[in-house]
């Protein structure tokens, strides 16, 4: 089933067994007339019941920013994410929630990966659970799937917030939160299915290639060393191993992702 944008917007309102308060969507630079216009439909008409507040940017400004832009106009200190093409499962905030209500800073879930539409799962990614597993793993690899995480963005804000650094804003601002002493979990079920594109080698699995995410990775692992968030070691390995990564061919490397992390495809 393909859906599109229409069922990303519903999948976070009118699907949800415990809807938001309003949806923040921010339009980073220009996009085709239909998706204008259902920008435009949803401002004015709201989604599900929900209002719907559109920040348009008048050019594309990057993750980084166009996150931050979002955080800024939520009316509320709790705050969902989600990328515009993915969907989230109806139980996810009444899953999530709760646990904020108990005192996480930031909490994420599993996610499975899906195709040329929302039935074709082709991986699935389980995260780490508890604290100290959390910031442990925090050493080696993104312990959160970004695109599902709900946080605190008084939290978010004490970390120092969205920084830019190409694909890795949020393995870098997730980070700065455990080093910071906010409250994190995981929920290990997948709570939102998230696009990696239908063709192998393109979409999600050929961003996590190339020099310019290599450049990203040096950047990063400097960063995590500097602010003493890894020893001297794991600086190094992480270099090594995550840098060279970033040099297999995408097929070879889509394999070895698919096996190693995005596990259980199909299931």
């Amino acid at each position: 089933m393909q859906r599109g944008r229409d069922g990303a917007v519903a999948s976070v309102t009118a699907e949800q067994t415990l809807p938001p308060d309003e949806l923040v969507i921010v339009r980073d630079g220009p996009v085709p007339a239909p998706l204008q216009a259902a920008l435009e439909r949803w401002r004015r008409e709201g989604a599900g019941g929900v209002p719907v507040l559109v920040h348009e940017l008048a050019v594309n400004a990057g993750l980084a920013r166009a996150l931050e832009e979002g955080l800024r106009r939520c009316s509320h200190d709790v705050v969902a994410r989600m990328d515009a093409d993915d969907v989230s499962l109806p139980g996810r905030f009444a899953r999530q929630l709760p646990l904020v209500a108990a005192g996480a800073d930031l909490v994420g879930s599993g996610l499975l990966e899906i195709g040329a539409d929302e039935d074709d799962v082709v991986g699935r990614r389980t995260p780490p659970t508890g604290a100290e597993r959390i910031a442990a793993y925090a050493r080696f690899h993104d312990p959160f799937n970004h695109p599902t995480v709900v946080y605190r963005r008084s939290a978010v804000e004490a970390a120092g917030g969205y920084r830019d650094l190409p694909l890795m804003e949020d393995y870098w601002l997730f980070a700065r939160m455990i080093a910071a002493g906010a409250r994190v979990e995981n929920v290990p079920e997948p709570l939102v299915k998230y696009r990696v594109g239908a063709v192998p080698g393109a979409g999600a699995y050929a961003r996590r290639g190339g020099a310019r995410l290599w450049r990203s990775e040096v950047a990063l692992q400097a960063h995590l060393r500097r602010e003493g968030f890894t020893s001297p070691a794991q600086a190094v390995r992480n270099v090594l191993v995550r840098g060279g990564y970033r040099f297999v061919p995408t097929r070879v490397r889509t394999v070895a992702y698919r096996a190693l992390i995005a596990k259980g495809a199909g299931r």
